[in-house]
């Protein structure tokens, strides 16, 4: 089934007329995503690869029909307003693409979206792909790539890291591994749906059989995953890498949401934290597809 997205889905994409927005319409088009509008005020009447463009999401909608997520590639500043507009118009999931949103903007979109029942997968993403189905963002670059990196399976990935995100489904893939969602929470301190939010979603889906998850110094994210797994709410097998290994506190490691502070955050306390819970902890992300391997072969 995979993961918040699918064939069905109907898409819009805010910011489309940008030079990233252009860009990514295609990579999601050509991959085979459902984009039904693009909306930059001042615009309509244009179209981008052949996908009618307006000025307003409501006017998307009323001529396009209903959709379900909105794609958003405007400037960090701008992001706050396109988000809440998108909300109010009965989006039920916001994919905030840009990096730098202030923090209060973002404070404030995940507050109207948890009250209308919506979500929101970053900021600082790539996005995320449900293989041979949709795809949202701009992970794999080209649709030609995204379709020969990302092949449809039973593991669920979920990272941190953009360019890890798509390394470990690449490496799944030359294994024969292929992937139920592939999901690149953001980078940032704060997003929205994190890596704890993204492995209940992949133990409800009944496509995914284990869980490949990158984490990295700074946030509880990996600690809130090893939590739930000690609750009995994730139940899947996890295999995980973790980046900042050398990292010493006090020290920003390639994210902004990467910093250690004193003990809460470090590698060891999210190694330690995932180990107890029953997580196997790969050294390599070329470990990835042994391991998952391993543990399919054993569910079967």
């Amino acid at each position: 089934m995979a993961i918040l997205v699918d064939r069905e889905t109907r898409v819009i994409i805010q910011g489309i007329t940008g030079r990233e927005g252009r860009v990514r319409a295609r990579l999601m088009k050509d991959y085979g995503t459902q984009v039904v509008a693009g909306v930059t005020p001042g615009r309509g009447g244009e179209e981008v690869y052949g996908i009618p463009v307006f000025d307003s999401v409501v006017e998307a909608l009323e001529t396009r029909g209903p959709a379900e997520i909105s794609v958003i590639f405007v400037p960090a500043t701008l992001v706050k307003e396109a988000a809440l507009e998108a909300l109010a118009a009965g989006l039920k999931m916001c994919v905030l693409i840009p990096d730098r949103v202030p923090i209060y903007d973002l404070l404030e979109i995940l507050e109207v979206a948890t009250a209308k029942g919506a979500i929101c997968l970053g900021p600082n993403t790539l996005g995320m792909v449900s293989p041979g189905q949709a795809l949202l963002g701009m992970i794999g670059g080209r649709a030609e790539r995204a379709r020969e990196w990302f092949q449809p399976g039973q593991v669920g990935v979920c990272s941190r890291s953009g360019g890890m995100t798509s390394a470990i489904s690449y490496y799944l893939t030359k294994a024969g591994l292929g992937q139920s969602s592939i999901v690149h929470v953001g980078g940032d301190a704060v997003v929205g749906l994190g890596l704890p939010e993204i492995a209940q979603y992949f133990q409800e889906d009944p496509q995914t059989e284990v869980i490949a998850l990158f984490g990295e110094i700074g946030t509880t994210q990996e600690e809130r995953v090893a939590s739930l797994i000690q609750q009995g709410k994730v139940t899947k097998p996890v295999v995980a890498y973790l980046g900042g290994k050398a990292a010493k506190a006090g020290t920003r490691f390639s994210h902004a949401g990467a910093i250690i502070e004193g003990g809460r955050g470090s590698y060891e306390s999210k190694r330690d934290s995932l180990e107890k819970a029953g997580v196997r902890v790969v050294d390599s992300i070329f470990d990835f597809p042994r391991v998952v391997g391993e543990l399919l072969t054993k569910k079967k």
